[in-house]
């Protein structure tokens, strides 16, 4: 583990360079994707990746330049390269940057684990064959897959001022999902459809469920194909924390990102329907509502000590008592907007430039039981797993689709309920929180793949959040 320190450690204090700063973050990722879909094993996906990028600071504007050739010369010119970017930008710059603090820390940073071997290619395709087996012999059964991802990375950060920051992270996805069929119509059910991801080791297999599942989630594509559609209306709507996962992303973590406030991902990604000037004014959510920045659950998708810029990453909140207090910004967009904001500079890779990203983006638990929060409903609907998402481009207005519905009446669990939608503005929909479930309830998720950036870069966020409930959603089903 960081064998590569020494060399590059060398080869960083040779560079030649008149810049007043400048750094390097070395990147080595390798992954592996392995699947059984319909008691077929897929050949394995491998990957390995390894490259730098350089950052410089000339005269207060900052350039990039990233490189695959590591050798002396190689990052040398890489070097020279970013210093002429900056040079020839430097009279059309917007900020002057030479004031802005610049990181020293040396600190290592480890997943859980990660010293630890990872079962062998072997062990994987058996336990994943054995899920794929458990799926029962019915003809309405017309697909399944058992998955399972792994990748590795290792990122060292160097600077001129000092810094030395390692990070070695592993990051585990097992995935399993049926469907059924029955001539007139089809249901997916899922482990959490892709989004039950952890940092660890072998720890992450049993935590997330899978082993002993595959029965479990054919027989729910069964009973979602035989169920009714979902009803359509004003009903209390309970999500469970494989949903909010997704609503904590698209209409909190999203909108919050400080670049796109600033106005930077409008033409791609899009913007948002918060201003810079509501932080500290906004009420945007119920009082219940409390979501942090929180780096230090150390499963968690983007717990990390140090974001890639090397800022120190520590827990804060963005939203407390439903009043908005911090933007996801990291150093340079804090700079230029006047703000605090959190440690969430992040790049995809070692060719990417680190931007405003979400990180780990949690809401803090309550004090409810599920007991109690189906207890609490009179009417309304169970919601869990996404299966699908629409957003406008200011993450405002929004209708999202799952794959499991229950109905709830008189606080008891009633039948089961297949395509339940439900639709709501951001804005208020948050406001609509009346309960929130307590750590019983909590649950530690994350995706593999948000995107964002031009050139866009695909990154791995965290959420962790409790089961919620919300007054008055307007809910529909699959033939509304």
């Amino acid at each position: 583990m960081f064998d590569s320190t020494p060399l590059l450690q060398q080869r960083f204090a040779a560079l030649r360079s008149r810049a007043e700063f400048f750094s390097l973050r070395h990147v080595r990722q390798s992954s592996q994707h392995l699947a059984v879909r319909k008691n077929v094993a897929e050949p394995p996906s491998l990957s390995t990746d390894e490259g730098v990028m350089i950052t410089v600071r000339v005269y207060g504007v900052e350039a990039y330049a990233a490189t695959g050739d590591l050798s002396q010369a190689g990052l040398q010119q890489a070097l020279e390269r970013a210093e002429s970017h900056a040079r020839g930008i430097a009279s059309h710059a917007l900020l002057d940057l030479r004031e802005q603090p610049v990181a020293s820390a040396r600190f290592d940073y480890l997943s859980p684990d990660v010293q630890q071997a990872f079962p062998s290619l072997a062990d994987c395709y058996q336990l994943l064959a054995d899920e794929s087996a458990s799926v029962p012999a019915d003809p309405r059964f017309v697909s399944w897959y058992a998955g399972l991802g792994v990748t590795h990375v290792e990122q060292i950060y160097l600077n001129s001022a000092g810094a030395q920051i390692r990070q070695a992270q592993r990051f585990v996805f097992p995935g399993l999902s049926v469907t059924a069929f029955d001539d007139s119509d089809s249901q997916t059910r899922s482990l959490g459809r892709e989004n039950f991801g952890q940092q660890g080791g072998a720890d992450v297999i049993s935590r997330c469920g899978i082993v002993g599942a595959g029965a479990q989630v054919a027989d729910q594509a069964l009973q979602l194909l035989l169920a009714p559609n979902a009803p359509q209306g004003k009903r209390d709507l309970l999500l469970t924390p494989d949903q909010m996962m997704l609503q904590i992303h698209e209409s909190i973590g999203h909108p919050l990102e400080l670049d796109r406030i600033l106005g930077d991902e409008r033409n791609y990604a899009g913007t948002s329907f918060v201003k810079a000037e509501d932080f500290g004014h906004l009420q945007y959510g119920s009082r219940l509502l409390n979501v942090t920045f929180d780096p230090d659950i150390p499963e968690e998708l983007a717990s990390y000590s140090h974001d890639d810029d090397g800022t120190a990453a520590s827990k804060q909140f963005l939203i407390r008592d439903g009043l908005l207090v911090r933007p996801l910004g990291g150093a340079l967009s804090q700079f230029r907007a006047g703000m605090d904001g959190v440690a969430n500079s992040r790049a995809a890779s070692w060719n990417r430039a680190p931007i405003d990203r979400m990180a780990n983006l949690n809401i803090e638990p309550g004090n409810q039981s599920q007991a109690q929060l189906i207890a609490g409903i009179e009417c309304g609907i169970l919601m869990s797993t996404n299966r699908s998402w629409s957003i406008d481009d200011a993450r405002n207005k929004f209708q999202f689709g799952c794959e499991w519905g229950q109905l709830i009446e008189d606080g008891e669990l009633k039948g089961v309920v297949k395509n339940p939608n439900y639709r709501g503005i951001s804005s208020g929909f948050w406001k609509n929180l009346c309960a929130v479930g307590d750590a019983s309830t909590f649950q530690v998720l994350g995706t593999p793949n948000c995107g964002k950036g031009e050139p866009n870069q695909v990154i791995r966020v965290g959420h962790a959040s409790p089961s919620c409930v919300f007054s008055q959603i307007d809910v529909f089903g699959g033939d509304a």
